[in-house]
Protein backbone atom coordinates (compact mmCIF):
# COMPACT_ATOMS: atom_id res chain seq x y z
CA UNK A 1 0.00 0.00 0.00
CA UNK A 2 3.01 2.31 0.45
CA UNK A 3 3.40 3.63 -3.11
CA UNK A 4 -0.35 3.82 -3.65
CA UNK A 5 -0.56 5.83 -0.42
CA UNK A 6 2.11 8.20 -1.76
CA UNK A 7 0.15 8.67 -4.98
CA UNK A 8 -3.04 9.31 -3.02
CA UNK A 9 -1.21 11.72 -0.75
CA UNK A 10 0.07 13.72 -3.70
CA UNK A 11 -3.38 13.91 -5.29
CA UNK A 12 -4.94 14.86 -1.96
CA UNK A 13 -2.40 17.64 -1.50
CA UNK A 14 -3.05 19.03 -4.99
CA UNK A 15 -6.83 18.94 -4.41
CA UNK A 16 -6.40 20.74 -1.09
CA UNK A 17 -4.35 23.51 -2.70
CA UNK A 18 -6.89 23.74 -5.54
CA UNK A 19 -9.59 24.37 -2.96
CA UNK A 20 -7.40 26.97 -1.30
CA UNK A 21 -6.76 28.72 -4.62
CA UNK A 22 -10.53 28.69 -5.23
CA UNK A 23 -11.23 30.64 -2.06
CA UNK A 24 -8.37 33.04 -2.85
CA UNK A 25 -9.88 33.66 -6.29
CA UNK A 26 -13.29 34.38 -4.77
CA UNK A 27 -11.77 36.75 -2.23
CA UNK A 28 -9.80 38.68 -4.84
CA UNK A 29 -12.73 39.11 -7.21
CA UNK A 30 -15.00 40.23 -4.33
CA UNK A 31 -12.56 42.61 -2.66
CA UNK A 32 -14.79 45.53 -3.72
CA UNK A 33 -18.12 43.82 -2.98
CA UNK A 34 -20.03 45.63 -0.24
CA UNK A 35 -20.28 43.55 2.93
CA UNK A 36 -18.44 40.55 1.46
CA UNK A 37 -16.83 38.21 4.02
CA UNK A 38 -13.59 36.53 3.00
CA UNK A 39 -13.39 32.75 2.70
CA UNK A 40 -10.49 30.82 4.20
CA UNK A 41 -9.43 27.23 3.53
CA UNK A 42 -8.31 25.37 6.63
CA UNK A 43 -6.53 22.00 6.53
CA UNK A 44 -7.07 18.87 8.61
CA UNK A 45 -4.84 15.80 8.41
CA UNK A 46 -6.26 12.34 7.71
CA UNK A 47 -3.79 9.72 9.01
CA UNK A 48 -3.72 5.96 8.39
CA UNK A 49 -2.51 3.63 11.12
CA UNK A 50 1.13 2.67 10.60
CA UNK A 51 3.30 -0.05 12.09
CA UNK A 52 6.74 0.61 13.61
CA UNK A 53 8.39 -0.86 10.55
CA UNK A 54 6.42 0.93 7.82
CA UNK A 55 4.63 4.23 7.25
CA UNK A 56 1.30 4.54 5.47
CA UNK A 57 0.88 7.96 3.89
CA UNK A 58 -2.43 9.61 4.64
CA UNK A 59 -4.07 12.63 3.07
CA UNK A 60 -5.34 16.09 3.95
CA UNK A 61 -8.92 17.32 4.22
CA UNK A 62 -10.07 20.91 3.72
CA UNK A 63 -12.74 22.95 5.46
CA UNK A 64 -13.81 26.32 4.04
CA UNK A 65 -14.80 28.92 6.60
CA UNK A 66 -16.05 32.45 6.04
CA UNK A 67 -14.84 35.23 8.33
CA UNK A 68 -18.35 36.60 8.79
CA UNK A 69 -17.82 38.00 12.28
CA UNK A 70 -14.88 40.14 11.13
CA UNK A 71 -16.24 43.63 10.42
CA UNK A 72 -15.01 45.49 7.35
CA UNK A 73 -14.04 49.14 7.29
CA UNK A 74 -16.65 51.76 6.42
CA UNK A 75 -16.87 54.14 3.47
CA UNK A 76 -18.95 57.32 3.59
CA UNK A 77 -21.43 57.86 0.74
CA UNK A 78 -23.85 60.56 -0.36
CA UNK A 79 -26.94 58.30 -0.32
CA UNK A 80 -29.11 58.24 2.84
CA UNK A 81 -30.30 54.73 1.94
CA UNK A 82 -26.76 53.33 2.04
CA UNK A 83 -26.72 51.56 5.40
CA UNK A 84 -24.21 49.77 7.57
CA UNK A 85 -24.44 48.04 10.93
CA UNK A 86 -21.67 49.20 13.21
CA UNK A 87 -21.12 46.18 15.42
CA UNK A 88 -22.93 42.87 15.66
CA UNK A 89 -25.92 41.97 13.55
CA UNK A 90 -27.38 41.54 10.07
CA UNK A 91 -30.05 43.11 7.89
CA UNK A 92 -32.97 40.85 7.02
CA UNK A 93 -33.61 40.73 3.25
CA UNK A 94 -35.86 38.78 0.93
CA UNK A 95 -35.24 37.62 -2.64
CA UNK A 96 -37.69 37.60 -5.55
CA UNK A 97 -38.98 34.15 -4.57
CA UNK A 98 -39.85 35.35 -1.06
CA UNK A 99 -36.99 33.52 0.65
CA UNK A 100 -35.50 35.43 3.59
CA UNK A 101 -31.80 35.66 4.44
CA UNK A 102 -29.29 37.71 6.39
CA UNK A 103 -26.75 40.13 4.94
CA UNK A 104 -24.27 42.86 5.78
CA UNK A 105 -24.60 44.42 2.30
CA UNK A 106 -26.55 47.62 2.90
CA UNK A 107 -26.19 49.35 -0.48
CA UNK A 108 -29.94 49.91 -0.85
CA UNK A 109 -31.61 52.03 -3.51
CA UNK A 110 -35.23 52.60 -4.50
CA UNK A 111 -36.38 50.06 -7.09
CA UNK A 112 -38.15 51.99 -9.85
CA UNK A 113 -40.99 49.57 -10.70
CA UNK A 114 -41.90 48.71 -7.10
CA UNK A 115 -40.49 51.45 -4.89
CA UNK A 116 -38.91 48.86 -2.57
CA UNK A 117 -35.44 49.38 -1.11
CA UNK A 118 -33.18 46.80 -2.79
CA UNK A 119 -29.44 46.20 -2.64
CA UNK A 120 -27.04 45.44 -5.51
CA UNK A 121 -28.01 41.74 -5.43
CA UNK A 122 -31.71 42.58 -5.80
CA UNK A 123 -32.48 41.64 -2.19
CA UNK A 124 -35.35 43.62 -0.64
CA UNK A 125 -34.83 45.17 2.78
CA UNK A 126 -37.28 43.94 5.41
CA UNK A 127 -38.81 46.01 8.18
CA UNK A 128 -41.89 46.51 10.34
CA UNK A 129 -44.54 48.98 9.24
CA UNK A 130 -45.33 51.75 11.75
CA UNK A 131 -48.66 52.60 10.11
CA UNK A 132 -50.55 51.06 13.05
CA UNK A 133 -48.12 52.07 15.79
CA UNK A 134 -45.25 50.19 17.39
CA UNK A 135 -44.73 46.73 15.84
CA UNK A 136 -45.12 43.42 17.63
CA UNK A 137 -41.80 41.58 17.28
CA UNK A 138 -41.20 37.87 17.80
CA UNK A 139 -37.64 37.11 18.92
CA UNK A 140 -37.27 33.94 16.86
CA UNK A 141 -39.55 34.60 13.91
CA UNK A 142 -39.48 36.74 10.76
CA UNK A 143 -43.28 37.00 10.73
CA UNK A 144 -44.73 40.47 10.35
CA UNK A 145 -41.92 41.91 8.24
CA UNK A 146 -42.68 43.65 4.95
CA UNK A 147 -40.66 45.22 2.14
CA UNK A 148 -39.49 48.68 3.15
CA UNK A 149 -41.14 51.01 0.63
CA UNK A 150 -41.44 54.73 1.33
CA UNK A 151 -42.30 55.62 -2.28
CA UNK A 152 -45.79 54.15 -1.93
CA UNK A 153 -46.72 56.20 1.11
CA UNK A 154 -49.71 58.40 0.40
CA UNK A 155 -49.34 62.14 -0.02
CA UNK A 156 -49.39 63.76 3.38
CA UNK A 157 -51.56 66.66 4.48
CA UNK A 158 -51.85 68.24 7.92
CA UNK A 159 -54.93 70.29 8.83
CA UNK A 160 -54.27 73.56 10.63
CA UNK A 161 -54.92 73.67 14.37
CA UNK A 162 -52.97 76.68 15.68
CA UNK A 163 -51.32 79.91 14.64
CA UNK A 164 -50.11 83.29 15.84
CA UNK A 165 -50.65 86.83 14.63
CA UNK A 166 -48.16 89.52 15.49
CA UNK A 167 -47.48 93.17 14.76
CA UNK A 168 -48.66 96.56 15.91
CA UNK A 169 -51.98 98.35 15.97
CA UNK A 170 -51.37 102.09 15.44
CA UNK A 171 -52.25 103.70 18.76
CA UNK A 172 -53.67 106.92 17.24
CA UNK A 173 -56.19 105.11 15.03
CA UNK A 174 -59.59 106.80 15.37
CA UNK A 175 -62.31 104.96 17.24
CA UNK A 176 -64.97 103.24 15.14
CA UNK A 177 -68.23 105.14 15.49
CA UNK A 178 -70.56 102.97 13.36
CA UNK A 179 -71.54 99.34 14.15
CA UNK A 180 -70.34 97.78 10.82
CA UNK A 181 -67.11 99.74 10.71
CA UNK A 182 -63.63 98.33 11.24
CA UNK A 183 -60.18 99.85 11.55
CA UNK A 184 -57.84 97.16 10.19
CA UNK A 185 -58.18 94.07 8.02
CA UNK A 186 -55.63 91.27 7.46
CA UNK A 187 -55.83 87.56 6.68
CA UNK A 188 -54.34 84.17 7.52
CA UNK A 189 -54.12 81.04 5.35
CA UNK A 190 -55.15 77.78 7.03
CA UNK A 191 -55.64 74.24 5.67
CA UNK A 192 -58.65 71.94 5.94
CA UNK A 193 -58.67 68.15 6.39
CA UNK A 194 -57.96 67.54 2.67
CA UNK A 195 -55.19 70.10 2.43
CA UNK A 196 -57.23 72.83 0.75
CA UNK A 197 -56.10 76.34 1.57
CA UNK A 198 -58.76 78.24 3.55
CA UNK A 199 -58.30 81.99 3.75
CA UNK A 200 -59.54 83.52 6.99
CA UNK A 201 -60.14 87.30 7.11
CA UNK A 202 -59.34 89.03 10.39
CA UNK A 203 -61.01 92.33 11.28
CA UNK A 204 -59.85 94.65 14.06
CA UNK A 205 -62.01 97.53 15.28
CA UNK A 206 -60.86 100.19 17.76
CA UNK A 207 -63.83 100.75 20.02
CA UNK A 208 -62.22 102.95 22.71
CA UNK A 209 -58.85 104.16 23.91
CA UNK A 210 -56.60 101.11 24.46
CA UNK A 211 -59.48 98.81 23.50
CA UNK A 212 -59.99 96.86 20.27
CA UNK A 213 -62.19 94.02 19.09
CA UNK A 214 -61.04 91.19 16.80
CA UNK A 215 -63.18 88.85 14.67
CA UNK A 216 -62.48 86.07 12.16
CA UNK A 217 -64.51 85.41 8.97
CA UNK A 218 -64.52 82.84 6.19
CA UNK A 219 -63.09 84.70 3.20
CA UNK A 220 -64.96 82.47 0.73
CA UNK A 221 -68.37 83.68 1.92
CA UNK A 222 -69.41 86.75 -0.15
CA UNK A 223 -70.04 89.86 1.90
CA UNK A 224 -69.10 88.02 5.06
CA UNK A 225 -68.45 91.16 7.08
CA UNK A 226 -70.37 92.06 9.22
CA UNK A 227 -72.17 88.74 8.87
CA UNK A 228 -71.78 85.77 11.20
CA UNK A 229 -68.09 85.44 12.18
CA UNK A 230 -66.17 82.21 12.58
CA UNK A 231 -64.97 83.60 15.91
CA UNK A 232 -65.26 86.76 17.95
CA UNK A 233 -65.57 89.46 18.59
CA UNK A 234 -62.76 89.10 21.14
CA UNK A 235 -61.74 92.15 23.14
CA UNK A 236 -58.11 93.27 23.15
CA UNK A 237 -57.05 95.55 26.01
CA UNK A 238 -53.70 97.36 26.13
CA UNK A 239 -51.96 98.97 29.12
CA UNK A 240 -50.48 102.47 29.24
CA UNK A 241 -47.27 101.17 27.63
CA UNK A 242 -49.09 99.68 24.66
CA UNK A 243 -48.63 96.08 25.79
CA UNK A 244 -51.53 93.67 25.56
CA UNK A 245 -53.24 92.56 28.75
CA UNK A 246 -53.72 88.82 29.21
CA UNK A 247 -53.57 86.22 26.42
CA UNK A 248 -56.50 86.85 24.07
CA UNK A 249 -57.27 84.22 21.43
CA UNK A 250 -59.68 83.59 18.60
CA UNK A 251 -61.05 80.03 18.69
CA UNK A 252 -62.92 78.66 15.68
CA UNK A 253 -63.20 75.62 13.44
CA UNK A 254 -61.58 75.86 10.02
CA UNK A 255 -64.29 75.21 7.41
CA UNK A 256 -64.10 71.46 6.60
CA UNK A 257 -61.14 71.31 8.98
CA UNK A 258 -60.15 71.11 12.62
CA UNK A 259 -60.65 73.31 15.70
CA UNK A 260 -58.17 76.18 15.42
CA UNK A 261 -56.70 78.59 17.98
CA UNK A 262 -55.22 81.93 16.82
CA UNK A 263 -53.00 83.52 19.48
CA UNK A 264 -53.31 87.33 19.54
CA UNK A 265 -51.04 88.00 22.52
CA UNK A 266 -47.96 89.13 20.45
CA UNK A 267 -49.87 92.21 19.20
CA UNK A 268 -48.88 95.63 20.56
CA UNK A 269 -50.48 99.10 20.37
CA UNK A 270 -47.91 101.87 20.15
CA UNK A 271 -47.28 104.96 18.04
CA UNK A 272 -45.79 104.45 14.62
CA UNK A 273 -43.80 106.94 12.55
CA UNK A 274 -45.52 105.75 9.39
CA UNK A 275 -48.88 105.95 11.14
CA UNK A 276 -49.89 102.52 9.78
CA UNK A 277 -50.88 99.19 11.23
CA UNK A 278 -48.73 96.15 10.38
CA UNK A 279 -50.25 92.79 11.32
CA UNK A 280 -49.06 89.43 9.96
CA UNK A 281 -50.05 85.86 10.61
CA UNK A 282 -47.07 83.81 11.78
CA UNK A 283 -46.49 80.15 12.66
CA UNK A 284 -49.76 78.87 11.22
CA UNK A 285 -49.38 75.10 11.14
CA UNK A 286 -50.77 72.65 8.60
CA UNK A 287 -49.89 72.17 4.97
CA UNK A 288 -51.21 71.36 1.53
CA UNK A 289 -50.75 67.80 0.17
CA UNK A 290 -47.06 66.96 -0.14
CA UNK A 291 -45.51 63.95 -1.92
CA UNK A 292 -42.67 61.79 -0.65
CA UNK A 293 -39.30 63.11 -1.79
CA UNK A 294 -36.86 60.80 -0.03
CA UNK A 295 -36.06 58.77 3.06
CA UNK A 296 -33.89 59.05 6.16
CA UNK A 297 -32.81 56.25 8.50
CA UNK A 298 -32.05 56.80 12.18
CA UNK A 299 -29.48 54.89 14.26
CA UNK A 300 -32.30 52.89 15.86
CA UNK A 301 -33.44 51.70 12.42
CA UNK A 302 -36.46 53.99 12.09
CA UNK A 303 -37.11 54.85 8.45
CA UNK A 304 -38.56 58.33 7.98
CA UNK A 305 -40.38 59.41 4.84
CA UNK A 306 -39.31 62.93 3.86
CA UNK A 307 -41.97 65.03 2.14
CA UNK A 308 -41.44 67.88 -0.30
CA UNK A 309 -42.57 70.41 2.31
CA UNK A 310 -39.66 69.32 4.54
CA UNK A 311 -41.75 67.39 7.07
CA UNK A 312 -40.96 63.80 8.08
CA UNK A 313 -43.01 60.82 9.20
CA UNK A 314 -41.82 57.56 10.77
CA UNK A 315 -42.83 54.82 8.32
CA UNK A 316 -40.84 51.64 9.14
CA UNK A 317 -38.52 50.15 11.74
CA UNK A 318 -35.63 48.05 10.44
CA UNK A 319 -34.80 45.05 12.66
CA UNK A 320 -31.30 43.71 13.32
CA UNK A 321 -30.86 39.93 13.39
CA UNK A 322 -28.13 38.16 15.35
CA UNK A 323 -26.93 34.55 15.65
CA UNK A 324 -24.83 32.82 18.29
CA UNK A 325 -22.05 31.80 15.85
CA UNK A 326 -21.92 34.07 12.78
CA UNK A 327 -18.91 32.29 11.24
CA UNK A 328 -21.02 29.14 10.92
CA UNK A 329 -23.69 30.77 8.78
CA UNK A 330 -24.12 29.25 5.33
CA UNK A 331 -23.21 31.64 2.47
CA UNK A 332 -25.31 31.63 -0.67
CA UNK A 333 -25.55 33.61 -3.88
CA UNK A 334 -26.33 37.29 -3.50
CA UNK A 335 -23.86 37.93 -0.66
CA UNK A 336 -26.38 36.64 1.88
CA UNK A 337 -26.32 34.00 4.59
CA UNK A 338 -28.68 31.28 5.79
CA UNK A 339 -28.78 30.03 9.34
CA UNK A 340 -27.43 26.54 9.98
CA UNK A 341 -27.57 24.07 12.87
CA UNK A 342 -24.09 25.22 13.96
CA UNK A 343 -24.78 28.95 13.66
CA UNK A 344 -27.90 28.84 15.78
CA UNK A 345 -31.26 30.39 14.87
CA UNK A 346 -31.70 34.05 14.01
CA UNK A 347 -32.72 36.22 16.97
CA UNK A 348 -34.69 39.30 15.94
CA UNK A 349 -34.42 42.62 17.74
CA UNK A 350 -33.58 46.26 17.16
CA UNK A 351 -30.38 48.27 16.96
CA UNK A 352 -28.50 48.93 20.22
CA UNK A 353 -30.54 46.24 22.01
CA UNK A 354 -29.13 42.94 23.29
CA UNK A 355 -25.59 43.49 22.06
CA UNK A 356 -26.65 44.42 18.53
CA UNK A 357 -24.89 47.26 16.76
CA UNK A 358 -26.41 50.53 15.60
CA UNK A 359 -27.44 51.42 12.07
CA UNK A 360 -25.59 54.20 10.27
CA UNK A 361 -26.81 55.80 7.05
CA UNK A 362 -24.66 57.36 4.33
CA UNK A 363 -22.16 54.58 5.04
CA UNK A 364 -21.27 51.20 3.52
CA UNK A 365 -19.26 48.31 4.97
CA UNK A 366 -16.35 47.28 2.78
CA UNK A 367 -15.32 43.67 2.30
CA UNK A 368 -12.88 42.34 4.90
CA UNK A 369 -10.50 41.06 2.19
CA UNK A 370 -6.84 42.07 2.47
CA UNK A 371 -5.46 41.92 -1.08
CA UNK A 372 -1.85 41.62 0.07
CA UNK A 373 -2.61 38.59 2.22
CA UNK A 374 -4.56 36.96 -0.60
CA UNK A 375 -1.69 37.36 -3.07
CA UNK A 376 0.74 35.90 -0.52
CA UNK A 377 -1.61 32.96 0.03
CA UNK A 378 -1.90 32.44 -3.72
CA UNK A 379 1.90 32.20 -4.10
CA UNK A 380 2.10 29.84 -1.14
CA UNK A 381 -0.62 27.60 -2.60
CA UNK A 382 1.08 27.58 -5.98
CA UNK A 383 4.34 26.46 -4.40
CA UNK A 384 2.59 23.77 -2.33
CA UNK A 385 0.66 22.55 -5.36
CA UNK A 386 3.92 22.17 -7.28
CA UNK A 387 5.54 20.27 -4.42
CA UNK A 388 2.58 17.88 -4.14
CA UNK A 389 2.68 17.31 -7.89
CA UNK A 390 6.31 16.29 -7.52
CA UNK A 391 5.30 13.81 -4.82
CA UNK A 392 2.71 12.32 -7.17
CA UNK A 393 5.14 12.29 -10.11
CA UNK A 394 7.90 10.63 -8.08
CA UNK A 395 5.49 8.03 -6.69
CA UNK A 396 4.24 7.29 -10.21
CA UNK A 397 7.80 6.83 -11.48
CA UNK A 398 8.64 4.50 -8.59
CA UNK A 399 5.47 2.48 -9.20
CA UNK A 400 6.36 2.19 -12.89
CA UNK A 401 9.84 0.99 -11.95
CA UNK A 402 8.34 -1.63 -9.60
CA UNK A 403 6.04 -2.91 -12.33
CA UNK A 404 8.91 -3.15 -14.82
CA UNK A 405 10.89 -5.31 -12.36
CA UNK A 406 8.41 -8.14 -12.97
CA UNK A 407 9.08 -8.14 -16.71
Amino acid sequence: MGLYGVLNSGVSGMNAQSNRLGTVADNIQNQNTTGYKRAETQFSSLLIDSSPGSYNAGSVDTVVRHMISAEGTGTATSSPTDLTIKGNGFFVVRDASGRSALTRAGNFVVDGPTGDLVNAAGMRLQGYSLASGEPSVSLNSLDGMVNVNVAKLAMKTSPSTAGTIEGNLYSDTPNVTTPPGYSVKTSATTYDNLGHAVKVDLYFSKTANNTWQASAYDSSVPGNYPGTPLAGPTTLTFDSFGQIVGSPKLNFTVPNGQPFTLDLSPISQVADVAKVTDLKARSVNGNAPSAVEGAKVGEDGTVYAIYKDGSMRAAYRIPVASVASPDNLTPRSGNVFDVSPTSGPAQIGFANVGGRGHIQSNMLENSNVDLGNELATMIESQTSYGANSKVFQTGAEMLELLVNLKR
